[in-house]
């Protein structure tokens, strides 16, 4: 962990005023693995899932609709083209793919906060997309503007957090053609931690690539990479035009970009786990391949946002035993293709913060720290099969990210934690508490929630009996109220303003 000062890239005495006078909140470093990663799939399984997806590559292939420049690119490159239809030769998708980077750092503008994807990483962001939001005193509601800047607040208050993310949820209440401007703009200037870029037109990529270069400056903005975005493909086996083209753009300018199926098991993947993993990794190599036919060497992760579907009601289902054989079995493969890999978070089908929230939630984050992922979107905040972002359960998943970085410090076995000292010195009979032992490692022997109640009962009664909602609410408004925000550069901090009020006087709202 780390007391993280707050640093500007730019100059001037305002700059360097406001940098002393800001409060400095303690951030956790992104979590270093030293456990192993849980494998489930043995030498034989993962060789037939490897050749079944090379098979579907060039026997039945994948689509690229609407994208002409795309489709050059890989009759160029020995595809067989048909229509839309790209059947790439067995192998060739795994050679391309040789360029692309098995790590990255991703540059936050506080360089305290720089992020390293890949290797034994594990680096944390919070909930994307939903267009609801709930709380316990609004309830669930369309997002807004304020809802988006309070969950930015949040997310760089949250000690054990690494990452701002991107659309933390969608604020309804701005066009849909400028919402991209002021969602960058919030976690740019509210937060200094790493954060995404717009994916959902490829001039709103371009946006995000010279906003960065208002923030970053152009020349580092091309030679670092300062955003990692998320690109889903439209399984089965279909690259649309749009995500495609927001990939082009971050791929041109060196910015990473997830690459990612988004597959419910049974509706867009085969009901069996050997199938779907066979699915993904066919997506998975075009479209990483794809991106190092635009630019070799543009940094990428392989994605694997899989579910299973509840058969009668036709619904998502999360925490599952099925979803975490994929995810373990995805980790597999991801690291054979010396790649960083991009799965689970803090799924959950309930409708509230609820039992059922926290079960498949937090079956749902120990498969993703096991499987080896890299980077772990939605670790907090997702509610109702990802269309709410829950204020509470932000703050609840949030607090309990901080036993991830525990587990997987794995255990210490230097001579302090031996504790052969404590052990003579108690003998048989006595206690621990009052040892010498005891009293050197407490304060950081075990890992303490923030937010749970450990009081005895009469004293939690006396305090009104809360429940764990209702002690997150009250986590919500204290962080809140608390918050100050990170020191910023005026001149940059104006010149973003500016650039954001000439984006949106140059085009007509548009809500569609």
């Amino acid at each position: 962990m780390a007391e993280a000062a707050r640093r500007t890239r730019g100059g001037g005495g305002a700059a360097r005023r406001a940098e002393r006078s800001a409060v400095s909140f303690e951030t956790a470093k992104y979590i270093e693995r030293n456990i192993p990663n849980f494998e489930i799939l043995n030498e034989e399984a993962l060789e037939i899932i490897e050749r079944n997806a090379e098979t579907i590559l060039e026997e039945i292939g994948v689509n690229f609709p609407d994208n002409p420049r795309a489709l050059d690119r890989w009759r160029n490159a020995g595809a067989d083209v048909q229509g839309d239809r790209v059947r790439i030769p067995r192998g060739l998708a795994r050679e391309l793919i040789k360029t692309a980077p098995s790590s990255y750092t991703q540059h936050a503008r506080n360089p305290e906060r720089n992020v390293v994807v890949g290797g034994k990483n594990l680096v944390l962001a919070p909930v994307y997309g939903p267009p609801f939001v709930r709380d316990a005193v609004g309830g669930r509601r369309y997002a807004t503007m304020d809802d988006f800047r309070k969950f930015v607040k949040l997310g760089y208050m949250s000690k054990w957090l690494h990452h701002s993310g991107g659309t933390v949820c969608e604020p309804t209440d701005v066009p849909v053609n400028k919402r991209h401007l002021d969602m960058l703009h919030a976690h740019m200037t509210l937060s200094d931690k790493p954060f995404m870029g717009s994916v959902t037109e490829p001039s709103r990529a371009q946006d995000s690539v010279d906003m960065c270069g208002v923030l970053f400056g152009k020349d580092f903005v091309q030679q670092n990479t300062v955003m990692t975005s998320l690109i889903n493909i439209n399984s089965p086996m279909t690259f649309d035009d749009v995500m495609m083209g927001a990939l082009e753009v971050y791929a041109q300018n060196n910015q990473a970009c997830i690459i990612s199926p988004f597959i419910v098991g049974g509706a867009m993947a085969p009901v069996s786990v050997a199938g779907t993993l066979t699915q993904v990794l066919a997506e998975s190599l075009a479209g990483l391949a794809y991106s190092q036919l635009i630019k070799p060497g543009a940094p990428v992760i392989m994605g694997a946002f899989v579910t299973s579907i509840d058969m009668n009601s036709g619904a998502p289902t999360f925490g599952t035993p099925e979803a975490a054989h994929i995810t373990y079995g995805a980790g597999q493969l991801a690291r054979r293709l010396n790649l960083p890999y991009r799965s689970a978070g803090s799924f959950c089908g309930s409708k509230l913060p609820d039992a059922q929230a926290a079960y498949e939630t937090s079956n749902s984050l120990n498969m993703g720290l096991l499987a080896g992922v890299n980077f772990m979107l939605h670790a907090c905040g997702w509610l109702e099969g990802g269309l709410v972002s829950s204020f509470e359960k932000f703050v609840m998943d949030a607090d309990q990210l901080g036993t991830l970085h525990h587990l997987a410090q794995g255990i210490s076995m230097d001579e302090n934690a031996q504790a052969m000292d404590a052990i003579r010195e108690v003998g048989p009979g006595g206690h621990y508490l009052g040892c010498e032992h005891t009293q050197s490692n407490f304060k950081k022997a075990f890992w303490k929630s923030d937010l749970l109640d450990y009081k005895p009962f009469e004293t939690w009664e006396d305090e009104g009996g809360r429940d764990t909602q209702a002690l997150a609410s009250l986590r919500v408004e204290k962080m809140l109220n608390d918050y100050q925000q990170p020191a910023l550069d005026p001149a940059i901090a104006e010149a973003l303003d500016a650039f954001v009020a000439d984006r949106k006087a140059a085009e007509p709202d548009s809500f569609m």
